[in-house]
């Protein structure tokens, strides 16, 4: 073996015991999770990319849509039982039938979904499964996730180029590449059951219709089937008849139909 190999093989060698020691439980799914990313990385990653939204998105003049949002989004917030966070709603000019959530309680809703959820327990749904997201640590488990993916190899060529380990530079390449993988791309199936599933236990608590989300989903699911491709919604909240058939044995189990 040469030294290229040797190297290789004692940086991917220390990517195990360093991952398995960065496990956290986590209540609301019942399950343990990786946690590469501390909650003040999360939370000043979120904070900057919150700040370029509003810098680049337009916030609509509409005070009937911002009151509906924020209105609805408060009851969800208060539901979730999560105030550590300092929750806002925005609501962007925009006609794309698409909203999102940053790990810091900063949610955005695109004035195009709400030509599309038919009332305040549909919008509750939305919210609800964005909510469910923020409780599931979905951003920052997607995050960790691909720092680990990416550790080996930048140990890699930290060992061969420099000899050692420390790098901040690739550290914050990673995380930044996270947050983006995190919230802007698609979360796995296994986060959307979740979200789904913690998002109509926060609307049950808030006396909103959880049946109202399978009307929304099954709504959105019948808009994607034109020629001109699924909604932005969809593309970063894959949805399929598994899923919806989940939210049904959910929403049944709960006694909540």
């Amino acid at each position: 073996m040469d030294r290229r190999e040797l190297l290789m093989g004692l940086a991917v060698g220390t990517v195990v015991p360093f991952v398995a020691g960065c496990t956290a439980h986590n209540e609301a799914l019942g399950r343990s999770q990786l946690m590469l990313v501390s909650d003040a990385q999360i939370a000043q990653l979120s904070q900057q990319t919150w700040q370029q939204s509003l810098q680049q998105e337009r916030v609509t003049r509409d005070a009937s849509k911002r009151n509906q949002v924020n209105r609805v989004g408060q009851r969800i917030a208060q539901s979730s039982g999560m105030t550590q966070h300092d929750w806002e709603f925005v609501v962007f000019d925009n006609d794309q039938v698409n909203a999102w959530v940053l790990p810091n309680g900063k949610v955005a809703v695109y004035s195009g979904l709400l030509d599309v959820a038919g009332n305040d327990d549909q919008l509750a749904a939305v919210i609800g499964h964005e909510a469910g997201h923020v409780a599931g640590r979905h951003a920052q488990e997607r995050a960790s996730q691909q720092m680990a993916a990416g550790v080996g190899a930048g140990l890699a060529a930290v060992a061969l180029d420099q000899g050692g380990v420390s790098n901040a530079g690739m550290w914050a390449g990673v995380l930044g590449a996270g947050l983006t993988f995190g919230v802007l791309l698609p979360y796995s199936r296994r986060h959307e059951y979740e979200a789904d599933r913690l998002g109509t236990d926060y609307m049950a608590r808030a006396n909103y219709r959880p049946t109202e989300a399978l009307t929304f989903w099954n709504g959105m699911m019948a808009r994607s089937g034109g020629s001109g491709g699924p909604p932005a919604f969809l593309s970063t909240h894959p949805s399929d008849a598994q899923r919806m058939q989940a939210l049904q044995s959910h929403i049944t189990s709960s006694g909540y139909a």
